[in-house]
């Protein structure tokens, strides 16, 4: 894996207030998780969530690891991965309603026009939701996609719906799993962290094991996007080293090309921009890879 430095980036109080710019509508419509029946999508959103709540306990991510992490699956290259994302509409997601293929090119140009410069920050972009394969492969969406939190110990209070939907989950009546640093210690640090199973962890894993040359900052963003409750709601501070801290930067500067470049309107040109991006592809992940 490359070893790059760590940049100087923007205050982190800064990243949660995004620019107007990065908006297709106001920051406040972005992530509503209100509750209302009559609303299609909310509701969607909600049930998924309280069947992830339910059911994502450390015995179900060891079983899914032991699982996927054989990577015995298929094969394909990253950007048949990609393609196969234009089958994919992500349940969890309260803000648009197209194939998940849109949103990932829409991230990597957002960074694209910022970041000219940074190559593999665009491929992060572009690949940071294709783990959500594992739903083509078999996975329900609620173990798939949303929002990601360690498990091993007590939910942290940002999770989303966390006051309604973990009433059935078992590890909440744990006498470890329950309080607040579990089965951690203090400062373990996120790669000691076991999180809820999901794309997130999946692709992170995935670009491990084929020997991807994409510098760290890159994996942490997709190993940790949707890991809301920590980069946005400041939960689990408890469990960061220093590194964890100054990489969190990197996952707020990338949260807000993933969050705010949403539109269902203007959709990017997918196949014009195949070539710019199969070149980066070629240099930081190339060939055929085992899923």
């Amino acid at each position: 894996m490359a070893n790059t430095a760590v940049e100087p980036m923007l205050d982190v109080s800064e990243l949660l207030r995004p620019e107007p710019a990065f908006a297709t509508k106001p920051v406040v419509q972005f992530r509503d998780y209100t509750v209302d029946p009559a609303d299609r999508i909310k509701e969607r959103v909600r049930r998924l969530y309280h069947e992830m709540h339910t059911c994502m306990t450390v015995d179900f991510v060891k079983e899914r690891r032991a699982r996927w992490l054989k990577f015995d699956k298929f094969k394909a290259t990253m950007m048949d991965a990609v393609e196969k994302m234009g089958q994919f509409l992500d349940e969890s997601d309260p803000d648009v309603d197209v194939p998940n293929i849109m949103h990932g090119f829409q991230t990597a140009e957002g960074i694209r026009q910022e970041h000219p410069d940074k190559g593999w920050f665009q491929l992060a972009g572009l690949i940071h939701d294709v783990g959500k394969i594992l739903h083509l492969y078999g996975e329900p969406q609620w173990a798939t996609t949303g929002d990601t939190f360690p498990v091993g110990c007590r939910w942290g209070p940002s999770v989303v719906y966390r006051d309604t939907s973990f009433h059935d989950n078992p590890d909440g009546q744990h006498p470890v799993y329950s309080t607040e640093y579990g089965m951690y210690a203090p400062h373990c640090g996120l790669e000691n962290v076991l999180m809820s199973w999901g794309h997130d962890e999946y692709m992170y894993q995935v670009l491990r094991h084929n020997k991807t040359t994409l510098p760290e900052e890159a994996l942490y963003m997709i190993r940790f996007h949707s890991f809301y409750p920590w980069h946005s709601g400041g939960d689990y501070m408890h469990l960061c080293t220093e590194k964890d801290k100054k990489m969190l930067q990197w996952v707020l500067e990338f949260n807000k090309y993933d969050l705010y470049t949403k539109t269902d309107k203007d959709l990017p040109d997918v196949e014009a921009l195949k070539p710019y991006y199969q070149k980066l592809i070629d240099q930081y992940i190339p060939g055929v890879l085992e899923w």
